[in-house]
């Protein structure tokens, strides 16, 4: 009887310690900006477009997959947010986008890094480009 209370103890103390590490709707939303800052610029570029910024609203969050990938834990999130352009003259908005960020606890668990997936056209594997996501 002791050791099932002190395992179902454990198991809680457990449990509480490895919630710190998820990631918060927050870092999400700053992974997504991370991309869609990168689009932005090449969109500018190539149509000539004056872009004010944009706003990232309503995330909602529909799938979490914790895995592996070098050797590092990485959550595989997947939802969807309204995104807000403003244009010099007007906003314009687009609802529910989908997303999908890859997001990597590094090895001292003080910073996250958005890993996007690169293909190398040689043979066809893929290889991660990482971000560092200000805090």
């Amino acid at each position: 009887m002791v050791r099932l209370i002190l395992t179902a103890i454990l198991l809680l103390l457990l449990t509480a310690c490895g919630s710190g590490f998820l990631p918060t709707s927050r870092l999400v939303q700053k992974a997504i900006a991370i991309q869609l800052e990168q689009t932005q610029q090449q969109l500018e570029g190539q149509l000539n477009l004056d872009f004010r910024g944009f706003e990232i609203n309503r995330l909602k969050i529909t799938q979490e997959k914790s895995l592996t990938i070098q050797n590092l834990p990485v959550y595989h999130i997947r939802g969807t947010y309204n995104l807000v352009f403003k244009l010099p003259e007007r906003k314009l908005t687009q609802p529910q986008k989908p997303f999908e960020v890859y997001l990597q606890l590094q090895k001292e668990g003080k910073t996250w890094r958005l890993l996007l997936p690169q293909k190398d056209s040689n043979n066809s594997q893929s290889s991660w480009r990482s971000y560092l996501i200000e805090s």
